[in-house]
């Protein structure tokens, strides 16, 4: 991005560049009249049903979140409003990678689809729009014990491994949201992209850290249900951000479980109604499931259990060492020891050390371009580690480790950091292992050995991804963006008329008209001829023309299944209309 708009929100200010590479514009005048009018009809749908279903904190929640029913939020409006929960709210293009949405998650920022679902998903969508990510994720931040949730889950989330897999599905499932968004989509190509996923799906091999807690992000944060099992709420977006399914989802033929570990073990599919949904019976809960599965993962573990989640990954990870040092690049393989712990690391292409997250001056990728390397574990027959003694630069030194690894040469510098030695720089070294071979040698330049004991976490990502990471991982293709006709201008002019009488309370009797015009012209349109039934109903004005628009929505309904929800619960709202100061 050339520039960068913070919204004068502390959170959003805060995002790393790596982060803010995947930021767009919102562009509010690119909002149709149309999409404004699915966007009320939603939320109006959502308030009416909601407040029974919803978990407590909904409907205050829009409020809090600087949500209306009547228009799509300005992004402005929703940072101002979430920058006093200490939130903030930037929009994207689409889906974004996994391990990117995550940390947007720890820095407290929403990442909001800057698209909006057409009329006809205007019950729900498999692409993320600004309805789901607001109206869905924003009002449930307002209690603290979820965005606490939240937020840690995102710290964790980035710290997941990934798998080339994983990245295939990513731009499967993308492909497969931005192709049925399109409006006028080839049903064969829709049918490619869907076996596209299956394909995927199904060829994933053992499932990946991240794959594992995207599953318990699904059953919690998109299609989560507190309380009991008898009597559920709901809390996840994708169920608040769906008309059609947050109404499904409380049949008995969706089954209900209790939130535990195991739900790590179900996978899910986001292009149909779920199967079945768990319910936690607190926040905390949720906590403590990810605390379970967190143990469970390369970060906490490390040794050699991290590095060969690293190997497998096969993309850029960060290895700790004991010492506090961070190497971040690609790990191919490592040396074991006796005892079947690290003894030696071996990264190729470009690499980097850091501490506390900040690269060390004079060892970024432009330094390390061709790999690193470097022993880890104890001095044999040293009872203090390497980490704590004193090292005095141009003294010659030969370390041996317990492992077999040997390290010879002249000090020519060292790096210590909270009183431990993190690197010592060599020059004239020669690194052999248990066997005699060489694993460095003199000719090769100096040699930066890394100081510690014992590998403490491996995670994805580099330590300090500001340098390492110029440019973050972009999808391959982007959303659709319609180019409109001059009938669907039109169209959008009459939903205009509409919403302008609605709003400013005039020009009532050019509704007939705008009526006539709609039959006309655009007799596939529902949701138009039901706004001007609703103004006509609320005034208590043209009762012939209120019969003869009722007849012919109710004949709609009728010969067209898939509107007779949505036009039976457009009637409802007549007749039982919702109040809007109440959001």
């Amino acid at each position: 991005m050339d520039s960068f708009n913070d919204f004068n929100n502390p959170q959003v200010s805060a995002l790393p560049k790596h982060l803010r590479q995947y930021i767009v514009d919102q562009h509010y005048e690119h909002y149709t009249p149309i999409d404004q009018a699915v966007w009320r009809y939603v939320m109006r749908q959502n308030y009416s049903y909601l407040k029974d279903v919803a978990y407590y904190p909904y409907i205050p929640g829009l409020e809090k979140a600087g949500l209306t029913i009547e228009h799509i939020p300005h992004l402005q409006e929703m940072n101002d409003a979430l920058g006093k929960i200490d939130w903030g709210a930037v929009t994207v293009d689409g889906f974004i990678p996994p391990a990117a949405f995550m940390e947007y998650q720890a820095y407290r920022v929403l990442v909001i689809a800057a698209d909006i679902r057409q009329l006809k998903h205007i019950e729900y969508t498999p692409a993320p729009d600004i309805i789901h990510e607001s109206a869905g994720h924003a009002p449930i931040i307002a209690d603290s014990d979820y965005h606490r949730y939240l937020s840690y889950f995102g710290s964790i989330g980035a710290k997941a491994m990934f798998s080339a897999q994983d990245y295939e599905l990513y731009e499967a499932i993308r492909a497969l949201s931005i192709l049925k968004e399109m409006p006028d989509a080839d049903p064969a190509e829709i049918k490619k992209a869907e076996d596209q996923v299956a394909y995927c799906q199904q060829n994933m091999g053992e499932p990946s850290e991240m794959a594992l807690l995207s599953r318990l992000h699904w059953w919690t944060v998109e299609y989560g249900l507190i309380g009991t099992l008898e009597n559920p709420k709901i809390y996840g977006a994708g169920l608040l951000s769906s008309i059609g399914e947050s109404a499904t989802c409380m049949k008995p033929d969706v089954k209900k479980l209790w939130y535990t570990s195991e739900a790590v073990n179900y996978p899910y599919d986001i292009t149909r109604p779920q199967q079945q949904l768990f319910v936690t019976p607190t926040f905390q809960n949720l906590v403590d499931v990810l605390e379970q599965f967190a143990d469970k993962m390369a970060f906490r573990i490390g040794g050699a259990y991290g590095l060969q989640k690293a190997i497998e990954s096969n993309n850029t990870c960060t290895v700790v060492y004991s010492s506090g040092l961070q190497v971040s690049g690609t790990l191919t393989n490592f040396l074991k020891d006796d005892k079947g712990q690290p003894a030696f690391i071996n990264l190729q292409g470009p690499a980097a050390l850091a501490y506390s997250g900040k690269q060390l001056d004079g060892h970024g990728k432009d330094y390390h371009t061709d790999g690193y390397s470097s022993p880890v574990g104890k001095l044999n027959g040293v009872s203090t580690p390497l980490e704590y003694l004193y090292i005095k630069e141009g003294e010659l030194m030969a370390l041996h480790f317990e492992s077999g690894i040997s390290v010879m040469g002249r000090v020519i510098g060292v790096i210590r950091e909270n009183n431990r030695n993190l690197l010592i720089s060599f020059t004239d070294c020669t690194v052999l292992n248990r066997k005699g071979t060489h694993l460095f040698e003199p000719a090769w330049g100096v040699y930066d050995m890394a100081v510690g004991e014992s590998i403490v976490s491996v995670y994805s990502g580099a330590a300090d991804k500001n340098t390492f990471e110029e440019t973050g991982y972009r999808p391959r293709i982007s959303t659709y963006h319609p180019i409109h006709s001059e009938k669907t201008r039109q169209l959008h002019r009459l939903y205009q008329r509409v919403r302008r009488c609605r709003e400013e309370n005039f020009g009532h009797e050019r509704l007939a008209y705008t009526w006539e015009q709609l039959k006309l012209q655009h007799r596939d349109d529902w949701l138009c001829p039901l706004e001007i039934l609703e103004i006509l109903s609320a005034k208590n004005i043209e009762p012939e023309l209120v019969k003869e628009i009722t007849a012919y929505l109710a004949d709609k309904a009728q010969k067209q299944p898939e509107l007779k929800k949505l036009i039976g619960d457009g009637f409802y709202l007549i007749k039982h209309p919702v109040e809007q100061t109440a959001v």
